[in-house]
């Protein structure tokens, strides 16, 4: 195979011939692109070539399950990976339109040694890519990111005979039995269920009427178009938009799903939003009373309450911290045999018995109404005030090249470690330390923080603040941090703020 060339004009004879791939699509633990701006179809062909030879040479079985998730374009995109992951000489299992853990699922189903699923995740209109995998319940991380990089930019795909195609009928439904089994609520439940228009349209409903809840419609018909607002239940947009059905419709609680149904967001029977690692809390909380002595991994943008809540203590849970990014957690749950993880962006990682280890927003709604149906007496409101207080920001993205935010971020992070080898304070507190194992988590003395990382996905960095004091700390503790942050000229405005 030829080398992709970066750029290729559109709208030209090259354009409908040539591989054109932007090199920053490679991401930590994703491939995604603006597209057909940063990679065209011929560009997908060279990037399947290019993963089914990284298969040939791990010594993986050549068979591969692959979904794509309900966008417009999202058929042709898979259409053009199945090309190139055939003339790598792989056998592929189409699996129709899915849910990135209909995918994951599909690899345990169908008893597949890869997986490759064409999103966009929670990214708007305009994006694609592909989350890939070959260990079950793991994908792609840094190491495999980049070496499947240097294949496809290098031009090393190699084109081998055996490739084949079949469509496999009947994932779908083998997926929601498997998230349901034989289980029915004992308690009555209303809960209003928001898809943004988006690919869990086609499951949260019916998930939810098999467990026996009373469903209220919230944006439920596809639509690729998002003709409401992008589903992604971290945005606030969503978040309020949900509120406003729960109070209007005396729900017992809303759950939100992303554009590929591996996130999960709650707002309660009064409307108030709870950030999915209070979400965590609470379901670690439930978790600890069946299987104490567990661990739950936290990603470094989660509310400290995993480490410091008494009601986890007095199980003897055990709390680690470790990098943002789905598959890092992925792969930290496995590694250290944690019972779950919780990602402050609504991943969910619940592995055996709970689950199988990878995230999925749908058996989070499932565990959900579980833990409700234990604690028949309980609203989510009570759940979420039974809580040690803390204040915290939604997570905030100021622009930040791709180009650029990893030398950004390198840099704020070594001011940060200098105020605190200097003594100096944030948020009028002394720092205690400064975490870098994924950017720079800095602790003060009485458990609050601030997070500054960059963020996997897209051209952003991004900043979380918590005090377990007040909000006004809480401010002050974001404010010291971005004055850091804004001694950099290439930090523009941010997507939301406090």
């Amino acid at each position: 195979m030829t080398k992709p060339a970066p750029t290729v004009s559109q709208n030209t004879w090259e354009f409908l011939r040539d591989a054109m791939i932007t090199p920053t699509g490679f991401r930590e633990y994703d491939a995604r692109w603006k597209y057909p701006d940063d990679i065209n179809l011929p560009g997908i062909t060279a990037l399947g070539l290019g993963l089914g030879t990284q298969m040939h040479r791990r010594g993986i079985e050549p068979v591969i399950a692959v979904g794509n998730d309900y966008r417009d374009y999202s058929l042709s995109i898979k259409n053009a990976l199945m090309l190139g992951l055939m003339q790598a000489g792989i056998h592929v299992k189409d699996i129709g339109p899915a849910l990135s853990p209909m995918a994951y699922f599909a690899q345990f189903h169908l008893d597949a040694p890869a997986v490759a699923m064409v999103t966009a995740s929670h990214n708007p209109n305009g994006w694609t890519g592909v989350k890939m995998g070959f260990e079950r319940p793991l994908t792609h991380g840094p190491d495999e990111m980049n070496e499947l990089r240097d294949i496809v930019l290098n031009g090393e795909g190699e084109a081998r005979d055996g490739g084949k195609y079949e469509f496999i009928h009947g994932v779908r439904e083998a997926y929601l039995d498997d998230l349901v089994g034989d289980f029915k609520m004992t308690r009555k439940l209303k809960v209003v269920c928001a898809t943004g228009n988006g690919t869990a349209s086609a499951f949260a409903p019916e998930l939810f009427k098999r467990l026996g809840v009373e469903v209220v419609d919230s944006h439920n018909q596809l639509d690729y178009t998002f003709p409401n607002y992008n589903p992604n239940p971290e945005a606030m947009e969503m978040l309020h938009d949900m509120s406003g059905s729960v109070k209007a419709s005396g729900a017992d609680f809303a759950l939100g799903f992303d554009g590929d149904g591996d996130r999960c967001g709650v707002v309660d029977d009064e409307g108030e939003e709870i950030f999915a690692d209070k979400v965590g809390v609470i379901m670690a909380r439930d978790l600890a009373k069946i299987y104490p002595g567990a661990t739950f991994v936290a990603d470094v943008k989660s509310t400290g309450l995993y480490a410091s809540d008494p009601e986890l203590q007095k199980y003897d849970i055990k709390a680690d911290y470790w990098k943002t990014g789905h598959s890092h957690m992925k792969r930290r749950v496995k590694e250290i045999g944690a019972l779950a993880g919780f990602e402050k962006s609504g991943h969910y990682f619940l592995a055996e018995p709970i689950g199988r280890g990878y995230d999925c927003g749908m058996r989070v709604a499932v565990e959900i109404c579980k833990l409700m149906d234990r604690n028949p007496d309980m609203s989510m409101s009570d759940l979420r005030r039974a809580l040690p207080r803390t204040w915290a920001t939604p997570t905030m993205s100021p622009y930040a090249a791709d180009t650029e935010k990893y030398d950004i971020l390198e840099r704020l992070v070594e001011k940060l470690v200098a105020k605190h080898d200097a003594g100096e304070q944030i948020g009028g507190r002394a720092i205690k330390e400064v975490v870098t194992v994924n950017g720079a988590r800095v602790i003060l003395d009485n458990g609050a923080w601030g997070l500054v990382r960059a963020s996997s996905n897209t051209p952003n960095l991004v900043v979380v603040c918590e005090s377990p004091t007040s909000e006004e700390e809480m401010r002050a503790i974001f404010k010291d941090i971005d004055d850091v942050i804004r001694t950099e000229p290439g930090v523009g405005e941010y997507d939301q703020t406090i």
